[in-house]
């Protein structure tokens, strides 16, 4: 539309600039011979074919087709035409008729392809006017300068919108076919396909929308992955105590003289996995919690009663695998978060630093505060984790040795909880081997100051 727009300004504004100037040219040559006959007239007191004639006969008139001069009554006097002369008829045109009641008068015209312009002036002889002077042209030759012009200006439109046309198809079709790959993609992805990716190359706005598409579709790919892994997990990981507790129930069933020790003996395995079951259950409804946002809103907690009390708590746990348990607290600190999650975040790392250790090995829980965070360091010279295996501890069900963590009554989850916790409150926990065996864990939660009374 704007370029449209411009050849249609093209096209007119050119062609209306040429007209005027010739339109004006015309006025000031018209002009300039009358002002010249009418000046050869002037001197004479009254105007007759004669003196007229006489009058005229010095004077050349040029660049006018045709020139005419009436007395005061319109009474045609003087005529240059050859052809149909008019000498001696009354005249009424318009610009006559102006130039005896004492006016100037000039009009010109661009009609089939010419130019008629017409010029009239009185003619006064101390103060009256005794006739008029009338001046015709007709131009053929400016007119098809103009044409020329028109039909170039034309041309270029032409070519100009050809090219315009064109190109602006082509970018079109280029525009379109990345816009359609795009909402290919988008589509493949929306019907579940999170491997899809946009191919639309180019460094523009369009490229980079379809990269970031491709991130986002990575993104969601990987959480897909880890939920179906996570579900699979789950499933697997109820699926063994179920397995186990109906084929103890079936064994009782099924014996007809099994004696009351034995009974016993699967009795309390069947609540071994029963409870195994309840707490798969708990922590995956704390896990959904976490992913839900469903939280308690954060306030300022005291760390030492709290790492005192699970150490307390789990004190008999490492009595009875001969385990030091020690607790070191700097200085008193203050975190924000519940002393619910902070209970539990402690209690799943020294629970698990006393499960996966050496008999007569230790495990030491330092609390320290720093200038705006709290440090909770868990360190143990227990069975340590693979370097292989570091990064992948916080996932959820996985387990560096299966068979021994099933043993120990874990269910997977307890390290990541302990990251999204921690995360939810700002804070972050990460895990190195420990020099000489075991492995330390360290906890930093965002410190809370207490100002007159307030956090």
């Amino acid at each position: 539309m704007v370029i449209f727009a411009v050849l249609v300004l093209m096209n007119s504004y050119p062609l209306r600039s040429s007209q005027q100037m010739i339109f004006t040219s015309k006025e000031s040559a018209l002009k300039s011979s009358l002002d010249t006959m009418a000046s050869a007239l002037s001197g004479l007191s009254e105007l007759t074919e004669e003196n007229v004639a006489e009058g005229l006969a010095t004077v050349e008139i040029t660049g006018v087709s045709r020139a005419i001069v009436t007395d005061s009554s319109g009474k045609i006097l003087y005529d240059t035409r050859e052809v149909g002369n008019a000498t001696g008829y009354q005249v009424f045109y318009t610009e006559l008729v102006q130039a005896l009641q004492g006016y100037d008068a000039f009009y010109t015209t661009y009609k089939d392809d010419a130019f008629r312009s017409t010029a009239a002036a009185p003619i006064v002889y101390r103060s009256d006017i005794i006739g008029a002077v009338y001046v015709y042209e007709y131009d053929r030759s400016q007119a098809e300068l103009l044409q020329n012009l028109q039909k170039n200006l034309l041309s270029i439109s032409v070519g100009i919108g050809a090219v315009v046309l064109t190109v602006s198809i082509l970018l079109s079709k280029l525009l379109t076919v990345r816009i359609e790959d795009l909402l290919a993609a988008i589509r493949g992805v929306r019907e579940g396909s999170y491997n899809h990716r946009a191919d639309v190359g180019g460094h523009d706005e369009i490229a980079q929308i379809a990269d970031e598409f491709n991130d986002l579709t990575n993104r969601l790919q990987v959480t897909e992955d880890a939920r179906r892994r996570f579900v699979s997990d789950a499933s697997h990981e109820l699926k063994t105590p179920l397995a186990t507790i109906r084929l103890l129930t079936d064994s009782i069933l099924q014996a007809e003289n099994m004696d009351e020790d034995m009974v016993r003996e699967f009795v309390m395995d069947i609540g071994q996995e029963a409870e195994r079951l309840s707490n798969i259950t708990e922590d995956l409804l704390r896990l959904t919690r976490l992913d839900s946002g469903l939280e308690e809103e954060a306030q300022a907690v005291e760390a030492a009663p709290i790492v005192q009390r699970v150490c307390h708590s789990l004190r008999l746990l490492a009595t009875e695998k001969h385990i030091s348990l020690e607790v070191n607290i700097e200085n008193e600190c203050t975190v924000l978060a519940t002393k619910g999650e902070l209970h539990q975040v402690v209690y799943n790392l020294v629970e698990n630093a006393i499960k996966y250790n050496h008999e007569n090995g230790f495990v030491r829980v330092l609390l320290s505060a720093g200038a705006d965070q709290v440090y909770i360091t868990v360190e143990d010279n227990g069975i340590g984790i693979p370097e292989e295996d570091m990064s992948h501890i916080f996932e959820r069900f996985y387990r560096v040795d299966k068979a021994r963590s099933r043993a120990a009554g874990g269910t997977g989850l307890g390290l990541s909880i302990v990251r999204d916790t921690v995360r939810r409150r700002g804070g972050a926990v990460d895990v190195r081997p420990r020099a000489g065996g075991g492995s330390i864990f360290t906890i930093r939660l965002p410190k809370s100051r207490k100002e007159g009374g307030e956090k």
